[in-house]
């Protein structure tokens, strides 16, 4: 029961971050694919996948919705390896946006829009870079405030014992 409650409350977080209007890949897509895995541990990470699926029902697929699956999951992978301190954690989930950036623009490129050929993959991912610093600066910003919470919580666990 505790797994569902906490299943719903990842759901319900991605989905009022993906549905509130917001500039493009400013969302806490990115931290969520982090956190949830390390501090939640991996069993979690189906829950936090199939959050994106239901909410891509929603706001519909596109031609790389596979590469963000799939980075979301590697970064979910990833995260263990940075989970002993915040600055470890955070370099983590921003190391997670880059990889998101890395992955899906390679999966922009692979529709052809810019063509098969090395100008047209430097094409893809220079006009992606003002997606990326949004994705940057949201996953920095959304670590934060993940770490916060996490640590008022510690907190207020130690003063209440």
């Amino acid at each position: 029961m505790n797994y569902l409650k906490i299943s719903v409350g990842i759901f319900l977080t991605l989905a009022a971050s993906r549905f509130i209007p917001h500039p493009p890949n400013f969302t806490s897509l990115l931290a969520l694919s982090f956190y949830v895995p390390a501090l939640l541990g991996i069993r979690y990470l189906p829950a936090l996948v199939i959050g994106f699926v239901l909410t891509d029902l929603i706001i519909g697929f596109h031609g790389i919705t596979l590469f963000t699956w799939g980075s979301v999951i590697l970064i979910g992978l990833g995260s263990k390896f940075f989970t002993k301190t915040i600055p470890d954690r955070i370099f983590g989930s921003l190391l997670g946006a880059c990889l998101f950036f890395i992955i899906t623009n390679f999966g922009v490129w692979s529709l052809g829009m810019y063509g098969y050929d090395l100008n047209g993959i430097i094409t893809c991912y220079v006009l992606a870079l003002p997606f990326f610093a949004y994705s940057l600066i949201s996953t920095f910003i959304f670590s934060g405030i993940i770490e916060t919470i996490v640590k008022l919580r510690f907190f207020k666990k130690k003063i209440l014992n």
